[in-house]
């Protein structure tokens, strides 16, 4: 699940905040890179917990009108929600029972956050085309409940306060980890049944190896990188480049160096998109002009091969 996106920008967190705490030894600060990856994985688990707190507040909703028989013909879309193939297959799934039992927090403790949301997916067009029709398989309640999920919690930045006050390693992590949950709605296959996979930490052991490499390699080769940095910068002072722009370039320059088998529009396409958002508006610009005319000296010097 962890991809070399999420990687990339988890070092770029990690090394910016490295060289603000001066002092720091370089095996602890990968020892909070490596918790701080660990905790996106937690981020992916909490998520799908929440579309487990979405059905059962569906439930509650539906038992109680069940009750009320004044009520009972509001019921009908509390009960079809409740009764959701694909949420209760998730409720049930192994994985994320045995990960709930060591969590301290839990969506029932903001009912009321959850409740709008839940109101929001019962208004959306899209569940009252889905409630409009009297049959319904395994397949159209799974992918009711993914287009909810992209309409009501991507980009919804009222998830924001909440998530910053669980772990200060989820913030800007949300709009990547929401692709994955995405990615597991699709997977899940109710031949599974509780026992169906999610996505694994890692998709392999070479992208954890890659998180350390390339920290360490950024970190321990910085004069390096630096003096290229300065030699090398035509147009552009590095004294009056921005910090972050510094770092980004740094790092790109280390995943360069230290990994040959990346292609070199890989790697450029990656801390440009980076600059684009957690920099100036401009600085892109000059992620892209140093990274190309460094990696040209690299070439021409044969000490890349790209």
């Amino acid at each position: 699940m962890i991809n070399r996106a999420l990687i990339r920008l988890k070092v770029v967190q990690l090394v910016y905040a490295y060289y603000h705490n001066e002092g720091k030894a370089t095996e602890v600060a990968l020892k909070e890179l490596d918790y701080s990856l660990n905790k996106s994985y937690d981020l992916y688990l909490t998520l799908l917990a929440f579309l487990i707190e979405i059905r059962d507040i569906a439930q509650r909703k539906s038992e109680l009108r069940a009750r009320n028989s004044a009520h009972a013909s509001v019921g009908g879309c509390d009960a079809m929600l409740a009764a959701n193939l694909f949420l209760n297959q998730l409720a049930c799934n192994k994985t994320i029972l045995a990960w709930q039992k060591n969590q301290k927090f839990t969506w029932a403790s903001e009912d009321a956050f959850v409740k709008r949301i839940y109101t929001k997916w019962m208004d959306d067009e899209v569940f009252a085309a889905y409630a409009d029709r009297t049959n319904h398989d395994y397949e159209d309640d799974r992918e009711l409940v993914r287009k909810l999920y992209k309409n009501h919690v991507v980009n919804n930045e009222d998830f924001t306060p909440i998530l910053e006050d669980l772990s200060l390693y989820w913030n800007d992590d949300k709009d990547i980890i929401d692709s994955f949950v995405l990615k597991t709605i699709k997977r899940f296959d109710p031949e599974n049944g509780e026992e169906q996979p999610l996505l694994p930490a890692y998709n392999t052991e070479e992208d954890h190896e890659f998180a350390c490499r390339l920290f360490t390699t950024t970190i321990e080769r910085c004069d390096e990188l630096r003096t290229m940095m300065a030699e090398y910068s035509k147009n552009w002072d590095i004294s009056r480049m921005a910090f972050m722009d510094i770092i980004i370039i740094q790092i790109a320059l280390a995943e360069v160096i230290a990994f040959p088998t990346i292609p070199l529009n890989v790697t450029f396409n990656e801390y440009i998109d980076i600059a684009k958002v957690y920099s100036t508006p401009n600085s892109y610009k000059y992620v892209n002009g140093m990274l190309n005319n460094i990696t040209r000296h690299l070439q021409e010097t044969g000490e890349i091969h790209k």
